[in-house]
């Protein structure tokens, strides 16, 4: 570069974010070190959320030197801890862009950050004891159970999410969040339910990082005991799974097995006579990998598990769009378990394939996509399991016929892993789909 170049020719750029800090009466005089602050990557609705949270922020990541933990549980109703976000994508243009995707649609991947840090917010309401001198709690999502999407979200009507604790155990809660839109032949009526999730959470003790007891919860209407009911019924479950379905595997299901592990034999070994209506799992497979980055911390340091549960459904997507061979429909998250925190600088791993497919029902085949995220240590030579994530999606029955009525394959297994893998995620569904039906 020429030294006499003229200073007209530099482009001076500045920061477009603020800090939920900045508002702070402390900003100027003793403003946090820039690594305590949650990371510059989220949507705006995750940062709208981390401001309103922005004085349990602060003492959460400076508490008092030796505070006691809470000595005294309070008792909340769901109402104290419920709380709403209004998308305004009718008259927010801007807002409207960062959410679109190539179908005029909202993508999927951003709402799952704002699922995740709006159950956050409520996690953090309902376990707050408002006092300053006590140390506050490590609130961890420990599984999403369900995420069910109704109907297609528009990104041209304006869409609210709301959310409350609906149970309670000694150191979880449930919250159940609900997303509504309005249709539009009739948007100034009732909004009807767009998708639905609960999230699992559970709480630390922030200095010994041991399990930590919460805030007790007293529903007081009639639905809020019916769903604080039927929390109960999925914590029993929970707590008697175990290793239950494993056990169920090896006594009883083994005639399953060999009949998957048959199919795909004739794959392995015959290639040529294998049914062309069939494919091997590992040749659905998909991964990407990436380094975890500052800017995609929440505000313990750790990456935001929304950014993950982001990335794992936009790689889910690809996989079940490269093996359709047309545009996919999502239809749900199964379930979603957070095994182990990842840590800004980790070496992350994604690995999809398409695990199974039901095509029972000609119009709706379902297509589940299964993604494992890996932290890998390369001088440690170790990888370890931190996320798991289970994905269901379709294809429009027109979406066939443009395609000259192209039939979605049957997903095989080529080993007895993948084959235990298969029947663990039927048997969920299944009793999962008992547990609707029974309802």
């Amino acid at each position: 570069m020429d030294s006499n170049s003229s200073p007209s020719n530099t482009i001076p750029v500045g920061s477009t974010f603020t800090s939920p800090f900045e508002c702070s009466p402390r900003a100027d005089s003793a403003r946090k070190p820039l690594s305590l602050w949650p990371g510059m990557y989220h949507s705006p609705v995750t940062n709208a959320l981390w401001e309103a949270r922005s004085k349990i922020f602060e003492r959460m990541l400076d508490p008092p030197v030796d505070a006691p933990p809470q000595s005294q549980l309070l008792t909340k109703t769901p109402s104290q801890s419920r709380t709403t976000i209004l998308y305004n994508f009718s008259i927010d243009y801007i807002l409207r862009e960062q959410y679109r995707d190539p179908w005029n649609e909202v993508r999927i991947g951003k709402l799952l950050e704002d699922l995740d840090a709006l159950a956050g917010t409520i996690s953090v309401k309902h376990c707050s004891d408002d006092d300053s001198m006590t140390r506050p709690l490590l609130l961890v999502t420990a599984s999403v159970d369900r995420m069910v999407l109704k109907r297609p979200i528009s990104v041209d009507i304006d869409l609210k999410m709301v959310g409350a604790v609906i149970w309670v155990g000694r150191s979880s809660i449930e919250i159940q969040l609900e997303v509504t839109q309005p249709t539009i032949e009739s948007s100034d009526a009732s909004e009807p339910i767009a998708l639905t999730a609960n999230f699992i959470f559970v709480a630390r003790d922030s200095k010994t990082g041991k399990a930590a007891p919460v805030n007790r919860i007293s529903p007081e209407t009639d639905r809020e005991k019916l769903l604080y009911e039927e929390a109960e019924a999925r914590s029993n479950l929970r707590k008697r799974k175990g290793g239950y379905d494993r056990k169920e595997i090896e006594n009883r299901e083994v005639n399953r097995l060999e009949a998957l592990l048959t199919e795909g034999r004739i794959f392995c070994d015959m290639p040529a006579l294998a049914d062309r209506n069939t494919i091997l799992l590992r040749d659905t497979r998909l991964e990407n990998s990436l380094i975890c980055q500052p800017q995609q911390r929440n505000i313990h340091g750790r990456i935001f598990g929304g950014f993950l549960m982001h990335r794992a459904f936009e790689l889910a997507f690809s996989t079940a769009y490269a093996f359709a061979g047309m545009m996919p429909c999502f239809l749900e998250v199964d379930h979603v378990d957070f095994l182990k925190p990842v840590d800004v600088g980790d070496f992350l791993r994604f690995k999809s394939c398409v695990l199974y497919t039901e095509l029972e029902n000609t119009d709706q085949p379902l297509i589940n996509v299964e993604v494992v995220a890996h932290v890998t240590r390369p001088e440690l030579r170790s990888s370890e399991v931190s996320n798991k994530f289970y994905f269901t999606f379709t294809v429009h029955p027109e979406a066939t016929t443009v395609t000259n009525g192209y039939k979605i394959r049957k997903v095989v297994p080529a080993t007895e892993e993948e084959a235990r893998r298969i029947l663990e995620r039927m048997d969920a569904e299944s009793l999962q789909l008992a547990k609707n039906v029974n309802k």
